[in-house]
């Protein structure tokens, strides 16, 4: 798993864009996680998946009631990082109403979930392999706090827990 003082490893996260500007086309574009946190400080949590109970009532919402405070201490961007794929996180952002306060960042394949070691095996339960729910806080691209929630828990990768990290 990785860990605080490490550096977040590459890999491809997709983001459902509806609002087409430079370099950005409508619909789902691909993104490389190296570039997209160079010179930022990015919090990121990761939830199971899009429109669960905890993740639609409390996680995501929660972010976006506390995104101005968030980003008054400094951060660039918020993302929610899902194993689901970016037409799902561009409906689910889209139904939280969460404009431009948290990007909602498809990892469809689980391709960093899986590279940051933070994977969770549902296949026993149909919903195949998942992300554990947690809380990063990233600078520069190296991992300067990183809380995972214990199993069925949700204490420490909330908004809360975030403004106090930071």
């Amino acid at each position: 798993m990785i860990a605080v003082q490490q550096k977040v490893p590459n890999a491809t996260l997709y983001e459902f864009i509806s609002e087409e500007t430079e370099g950005c086309t409508l619909g789902p574009n691909a993104f490389q996680v190296a570039e997209i946190l160079k010179g930022k400080k990015v919090v990121i949590f990761g939830l199971p998946g899009a429109f669960t109970p905890i993740c639609s009532a409390q996680h995501v919402p929660g972010y976006v009631e506390h995104a101005a405070a968030i980003k008054a201490k400094g951060v660039n961007e918020i993302w929610c990082v899902s194993v689901n794929d970016a037409f799902v996180m561009g409906a689910w952002g889209k139904d939280l109403q969460v404009g431009k306060a948290v990007r909602m960042m498809s990892d469809g394949s689980a391709e960093l979930t899986k590279a940051l070691g933070l994977e969770l095996d549902l296949v026993a339960r149909g919903l195949g392999i998942r992300s554990q729910r947690y809380l990063m806080i990233v600078n520069d691209g190296v991992v300067e706090h990183l809380a995972v929630e214990a199993a069925g828990k949700f204490e420490v990768s909330d908004a809360a827990s975030a403004l106090k990290s930071l």
